[in-house]
């Protein structure tokens, strides 16, 4: 189980760099879909599978589907300007995401960082893992601050997708 799961994570660590580093932007797209299914898979393998069906329905079906008819409705010429610009930005990105993971897994390697409930869940909790119920319940209570930081990082994607827009069409 423990060889399936590197497989998969590395497939993974490839879609994002895949993500980071190809030209094209459908061929962006559609390393960041396999990189989709690669966690799909990983939460299986963690027995989350609800988790795993939102991630390949919501994420690698609606959301892409969407950016990818975005991107055909929106080519033209002028998408191969951004191609070259600024490839020392992308390594920098590279490098702090990976100096940012190599923190955050030591500090949950240590015991120092947890995102969720201390201690061993109740027994009432235990027979109704995988329900909805359970999930918002936790969601809001145990696991507030990083529902709070995910949507403060949408936020933040969201104006500036906006600003990018506005500037290109002024």
């Amino acid at each position: 189980m423990l060889i399936i799961f590197y497989i998969f994570a590395a497939l993974s660590i490839f879609g994002g760099l895949g993500v980071l580093f190809l030209r094209n932007p459908i061929h962006c797209a559609l390393s960041l879909v396999g990189t989709f299914f690669c966690l799909g898979a990983i939460y299986v393998m963690l027995n989350a599978e609800f988790v795993a069906v939102i991630q390949v329905l919501v994420y690698a079906g609606a959301i892409m589907v969407l950016f990818l008819f975005v991107l055909m409705l929106l080519s033209s010429k002028d998408t191969d300007q951004y191609a070259n610009k600024w490839p020392i930005g992308k390594i920098l990105a590279g490098l702090l995401s990976l100096g940012i993971f190599v923190q955050i897994a030591s500090l949950f390697t240590a015991g120092e960082l947890q995102l969720g409930p201390k201690g061993a869940y109740p027994i009432e909790v235990v027979e109704e893992v995988g329900s909805i119920a359970l999930i918002g319940r936790l969601l809001f209570t145990d696991y507030i601050l990083s529902f709070e930081l995910i949507a403060v990082l949408l936020l933040v994607a969201v104006i500036g997708a906006v600003v990018i827009a506005k500037r290109r069409f002024e």
